[in-house]
């Protein structure tokens, strides 16, 4: 295995225009995965995602940077380079999400990249991406749940 980069693809059943809305905007980005945002889809914006654990509410923390928000075609954003740095190659992981019309549905693409461009040690490196590949493994399925079920709920 090479871990440079995870790749997931998933057909949801709601158009590309709530689809984009559930991974780009805060209010839903907690509802699938369970992070709160203060970082509006908009390029160049940055801020955080906060997870909880028991009765911290920002148990872990990591800095966030819009890097393409093009509705409903593109989402992009650099992820877990330190609060305070900018984002950039080298420090940061690259996750961009493509949405593809089909039919009356979506086609998501998820790709994230930068892991060996970070310089770790190979163990390190290895974790890391194995904890991406299953939280991505975990996440995915939940963004097209909660889509359909706002799609559902119109």
């Amino acid at each position: 295995m090479e871990f440079a980069s995870i790749e997931r693809e998933i057909r949801i059943d709601a158009p590309p225009q709530v689809v984009f809305e559930v991974i780009s905007r805060p209010e839903h980005v907690r509802e699938w995965w369970y992070a709160e945002s203060d970082v509006p889809p908009v390029a160049g914006a940055t801020g955080e995602l906060a997870w909880a654990d028991g009765d911290d509410p920002r148990a872990h923390v990591t800095a966030m940077t819009v890097v393409v928000a093009d509705p409903p075609n593109r989402f992009s954003f650099r992820w877990t380079h330190a609060v305070g740095e900018s984002a950039a190659e080298g420090n940061s992981m690259l996750v961009t999400f493509d949405l593809v019309p089909v039919d009356s549905g979506t086609l998501l693409r998820l790709t994230e990249t930068g892991f060996r461009e970070r310089g770790w040690e190979a163990a390190v490196l290895e974790q890391t991406y194995r904890e991406h590949l299953d939280g991505w493994t975990h996440y995915v399925p939940r963004i097209a749940a909660y889509a359909e079920s706002l799609e559902a709920a119109r």
